[in-house]
Parts: C-alpha cells; sequence; structure tokens
C-alpha cells in the first residue's frame, strides 16, 4: 500500500501531469530505487533463486533505463529528441 501511495501522492513537477504534493526531483528518483529494491528484496525472501535472478535482473535493466530521467530529475538538462526544432 505504501509503495503505491507515495507516488501517487509525491511527484515532481513537470514529471507527471498532475501533482498532489511537488516533490524535488531527487525525491522522485528514491522512490523509484525504493521501489526496485522492494521488489528485489522481496523476490529474494519468497521466491525460488532462479526467479528473484530474474527479478534482480530486471530490475537492474530498469535502473540502466531510468538513468536519462534520473539525470534529468536530479537537474541536468532533459534529452532533446532528434526531431526538436
Amino acid at each position: 500500500m505504501v509503495l503505491v501511495a507515495l507516488p501517487t501522492v509525491f511527484a515532481t513537477p513537470g514529471d507527471k501531469p498532475h501533482v498532489l504534493v511537488a516533490a524535488p526531483g531527487p525525491v522522485t528518483v528514491a522512490l523509484v530505487v525504493l521501489h526496485l529494491a522492494a521488489a528485489v528484496g522481496a523476490a529474494w525472501a519468497a521466491w525460488p533463486p532462479a526467479v528473484a535472478v530474474a527479478v534482480s535482473a530486471l530490475a537492474a535493466a530498469t535502473a540502466v533505463l531510468e538513468l536519462p530521467r534520473w539525470r534529468w530529475l536530479a537537474g541536468a538538462r532533459r534529452p532533446v529528441s532528434p526531431a526538436a526544432p
């Protein structure tokens, strides 16, 4: 319940279209990291090692794919698409 409620309530303006409580970018990054850590920890606690390894690999891939967004949320410039003027 907490993992669903936190990102629903706290968000960075410009990252989501509707923000209930404005939070700085690093808070949003921390919430995503918390979700990934909870997923990996719960997988290792509840499932067989083969499944936990798969969940860990998916969490690692998610973290790598989130890096551009995390850089933007941390204050770096937003990536510009090649089609942008």
